[in-house]
């Protein structure tokens, strides 16, 4: 199996374009038509992990965070970047990351596996992404107009939310004249034609416009397609930051924390009074998740659990919700499980092995 088939099925699920400004997702080091034989998954792709990997025989780690966040100056081993990139090259070692693209997506993401631990039900996304939907205008014939919109449909567009198959049609009349050297489906060259027409109206995210246009010129029966593409404001449901769901039952603080503890195996929670004897609504962010307080106390949620709080970030609860702060590592620890799953399910030509590494820089005297 190539990499870079590897790397087409996780940027399918995480499009690159999800990323933050600040992340460094994608293929770290490697060639992209190297063959993978094994292939190790981990959170941190740390020196003591690619050791790891040449001791197993794995030629391809599998990182939610990047081990390469910014340009690298110097390789001359003074840090554990440049020892781990260092040791990854010399052994002919793929590293890939697949980090806060893998955050803000709804299925298959770093949330929704933390919502699967605590048994959230009716998630959706906390901050939804604005500026990823683009919407598509062509006008058909109305005797190609079914499949069209099919193959359209086929390539991802006319999803919304819990839709699919959706479109807007309108009919016209469009006019052209074929000149000198074309091959006109309708009408005669030199002659101007009018033409019975449905426009097409159908959304799509922005990072399947190549396959979405490649569908439909493959569909559309003209030589020359009259089509546009808009920029929407609208926000889409189905990508970015965080997740709010709910619990089947409504609990009490205590069983709650409980239920976190144990469920999400850390070894303690830092938290702020709840604003309310019971927690029903659950409001979470893997990682450092401090930036979306404010939208889970709009969102109505008794708690927000994330990690990296510092001390007066938990002033700003203004009594109105509670913070539960699980530690960074242990809040997307699971991601391992996650994309490993990912691996075993979709592939069977390599093998799958998860680090026995602790990567946590932080340790706990209990």
């Amino acid at each position: 199996m190539q990499l870079q088939s590897i790397i087409h099925f996780f940027e399918k699920i995480a499009p690159p374009s999800l990323q933050e400004g600040y992340d460094n997702a994608g293929l770290i080091v490697g060639n992209p038509e190297m063959e993978i034989k094994k292939a190790l998954i981990c959170l941190d792709s740390i020196p003591e992990v690619v050791e790891e990997a040449i001791l197993i025989g794995a030629n391809l780690i599998v990182a939610h965070h990047p081990i390469v966040f910014s340009g690298l100056k110097k390789f001359n081993g003074k840090t554990h970047v440049e020892r781990a990139v260092m040791l990854a090259i010399k052994n002919d070692i793929a590293i890939y990351a697949i980090h806060t693209n893998l955050d803000n997506v709804l299925h298959n993401g770093v949330n929704q596996k933390i919502a699967e631990k605590l048994g959230l039900i009716n998630c959706s996304i906390l901050e939804p992404k604005g500026g990823q939907l683009q919407k598509l205008v062509v006008f058909c014939p109305d005797s190609h107009a079914e499949e069209l919109r099919q193959a359209l449909f086929n390539a991802g567009a006319g999803r919304i939310g819990n839709y699919d198959a959706c479109s807007f049609n309108s009919h016209g009349d469009g006019s052209f004249r074929a000149n000198t050297g074309a091959k006109p489906f309708v009408g005669e060259i030199g002659k101007k034609h009018w033409e019975p027409e449905i426009r097409i109206e159908i959304v799509f995210p922005k990072h399947l416009a190549g396959q979405v246009i490649k569908a439909m010129k493959a569909a559309h029966p003209y030589e020359e397609v009259a089509y546009d593409i808009y920029q929407l404001e609208n926000t889409w449901q189905d990508a970015g930051s965080g997740l709010i769901g709910e619990l089947p039952e409504a609990l009490t603080t205590a069983e709650f924390l409980k239920l976190l503890k144990t469920n999400m195996q850390v070894p303690l929670v830092r938290h702020t009074p709840g604003a309310g004897e019971q927690i029903r609504r659950v409001a979470l962010c893997g990682g450092s998740g401090s930036f979306l307080l404010n939208k889970a106390i709009a969102s109505g949620a008794d708690v927000f659990v994330s990690s990296d709080f510092k001390y007066h970030q938990f002033f700003e609860n203004e009594g109105k919700i509670m913070i539960a702060d699980i530690g960074h590592y242990e809040g997307e620890y699971f991601t391992v499980e996650l994309l490993g799953n990912l691996l075993t399910e979709n592939f069977r030509t390599f093998a799958v092995v998860f680090s026995g590494i602790d990567t946590n820089p932080i340790k706990y005297y209990c």
